[in-house]
């Protein structure tokens, strides 16, 4: 197994069966953000292309679905899974193979794209993230592709919300950088008004230190009134048998996607 992996513990949607939809064994992605525990990005850009076929994903996915016993297929992986030119397409394998609910973990780059947004859709859960209030802030934590805007990814954040009708969760990654702006990103986050707040600090190997519990429980208040989970305040289930140990080891998912 090369593309699916897993299933691996994820405090946000259980036992996640993970699907690389680039395939590849270099990280390429539209950030390269400085908490990123797959490393730097290898290639940066805002090119979407087909890397893997449906028929190995389908063939993966029956193989390890026979094995493992999962809660959801989540498109993840190595890098920006809407790069992938054929994302709407695969997921379309995922819902052909299974029942399970897909989900779909971006850093929502490419979401002012309609053709991405159409893509997206077809995915029951979808989680994209925000991680600075304004260009500065997002220039110094996601580094992204150079035609890249703060306000541009967040309107199309908000396209996506108005035209999507399964769950639409928004990532707040918080790290020494942006703990003291969590209140104006928060209130940028309630003119998206996704379904759930994910406050999220970077507990995998990092080149930045994760907050302590007290440290992110003291940003929580920022997200009142928002229906909002913090990854101090989950439990990750038990997972047995997995698949796809060479990606899950490229990856460093022995926690959560």
């Amino acid at each position: 197994m090369e593309v699916v992996y897993g299933p691996v513990p994820s405090w946000r949607l259980g036992r996640s069966l993970g699907v690389d939809p680039q395939g590849g064994w270099t990280k390429r992605c539209s950030f390269d953000c400085l908490y990123c525990s797959s490393g730097p990005t290898a290639e940066k850009t805002v090119e979407r292309r087909v890397s893997v076929f449906p028929e190995r994903v389908e063939r993966e996915l029956r193989e390890a679905l026979r094995e493992v016993e999962a809660d959801v297929i989540t498109f993840c992986g190595l890098g920006e899974p809407t790069l992938a030119g054929n994302l709407g397409e695969l997921i379309g394998v995922a819902r052909r193979v299974s029942d399970l609910p897909v989900a779909v973990l971006t850093n929502s780059s490419l979401m002012g794209s309609g053709e991405v947004r159409g893509e997206l859709a077809l995915a029951d859960l979808v989680k994209g993230k925000l991680d600075a209030e304004g260009e500065g802030r997002f220039r110094e934590i996601n580094r992204p592709h150079p035609s890249l805007r703060w306000e541009g990814v967040v309107e199309g954040m908000r396209e996506f919300r108005r035209e999507f009708g399964g769950e639409f969760a928004v990532e707040v990654m918080v790290i020494p950088q942006n703990l003291e702006a969590c209140g104006r990103i928060a209130e940028v986050i309630r003119t998206i008004g996704p379904d759930e707040v994910q406050v999220n600090t970077p507990l995998r190997p990092s080149p930045v230190r994760p907050l302590r519990r007290e440290e992110l429980e003291g940003v929580l208040g920022s997200f009142e009134g928002m229906r909002f989970r913090w990854v101090y305040g989950e439990e990750k289930p038990e997972v047995g048998r997995r698949v796809g140990f060479r990606r899950l080891r490229l990856l460093k998912r022995t926690g959560e996607p």
